[in-house]
């Protein structure tokens, strides 16, 4: 209220100065009387200046906090939008997911990580996490909904340390009951038909082993009756993976990812196979060769 007052009365709001009752004032005087008035205007200006200053950080500040979501502090962001020597960990997760005990979530992980590596579980480790589940990590298929819905991607055959507590951090869980409580919702008939298809490529991403791209058919007819079972017609299934275990053929001696995708996708477009036409289809040979296979039993 005081600078505005003072301000006011600097550009005349207030009571009028006295005018001079001199003309004939010395040059001493005048150049006083300028200096005055020239430190009063520096001063209005400083003042002007501060309050401008004041505003924008106010402004700034606001800013900032619509854009980090809470308050400068909570955010680990300076005033003023300088990142420099600010620390605040992203876990991937909105600000609503609640935290979790992620000293009791390392320590499940610390139990299952391999010797040689304490940052990742190999499936040595992952087979010892389904034990204290109670559940057989060979037909099982929570366990490879665990692993997707974790975020298990990186490597093959593992999940790291970073995974497992972002995945912990997404599921809200910290301890074998909670993962266990976790179970029944981990059955597939809970994901709808645009989350199998990334589930159902995860599975061959996952069962990859090192750096090759492609999967032994004999894994590929494990994983599918475990996988693919409820999911598409028993009879669909079965044919299938008899098709491939009685395929001479030395190309399907091992399956690729477009194979593999493909054929879900067809279980999906082509329910029933009188009406595959292979002149207008654009499947992989491996399908026409199956629909074939059918065709000649009738």
């Amino acid at each position: 209220i005081l600078l505005i007052k003072k301000i006011y009365y600097r550009m005349g709001g207030g009571r009028k100065r006295k005018a001079s009752s001199s003309t004939t004032s010395s040059a001493s005087s005048a150049r006083a009387h300028n200096d005055d008035d020239d430190d009063d205007t520096t001063q209005h200006s400083r003042r002007r200046q501060r309050l401008t200053s004041s505003v924008s950080r106010s402004q700034e500040q606001k800013t900032s906090d619509n854009m980090w979501g809470g308050s400068g502090s909570s955010s680990g962001r300076r005033r003023g939008g300088s990142t420099r020597g600010a620390s605040y960990r992203s876990s991937g997760t909105t600000n609503s997911v609640p935290a979790i005990n992620e000293a009791a979530a390392t320590k499940m992980f610390t139990k299952i990580a391999d010797n040689d590596d304490p940052y990742v579980a190999s499936m040595e480790g992952i087979s010892t996490l389904c034990e204290d589940l109670g559940i057989d990590p060979m037909e099982d298929v929570r366990i490879l909904v665990l692993m997707w819905k974790m975020g298990a991607n990186k490597t093959p055959a593992q999940i790291n340390k970073d995974e497992w507590i972002q995945g912990c951090t997404k599921l809200q869980v910290d301890s074998i009951d909670k993962i266990k409580a976790l179970l029944p919702s981990l059955d597939t008939g809970f994901l709808d038909q645009t989350e199998f298809k990334d589930f159902f490529k995860f599975c061959f991403q996952f069962n990859r082993e090192g750096t090759h791209r492609t999967l032994d058919k004999d894994l590929v007819v494990a994983i599918m009756q475990m996988v693919l079972k409820g999911r598409i017609a028993n009879e669909r299934l079965d044919t299938f993976t008899t098709f491939l275990e009685e395929s001479k053929e030395e190309s399907y001696s091992r399956i690729t990812l477009d194979q593999w995708t493909s054929f879900l996708d067809f279980c999906y477009e082509c329910e029933d196979i009188a009406d595959y036409d292979e002149a207008t289809s654009a499947w992989p040979v491996l399908i026409d060769e199956y629909v074939e296979y059918m065709e000649k039993k009738g």
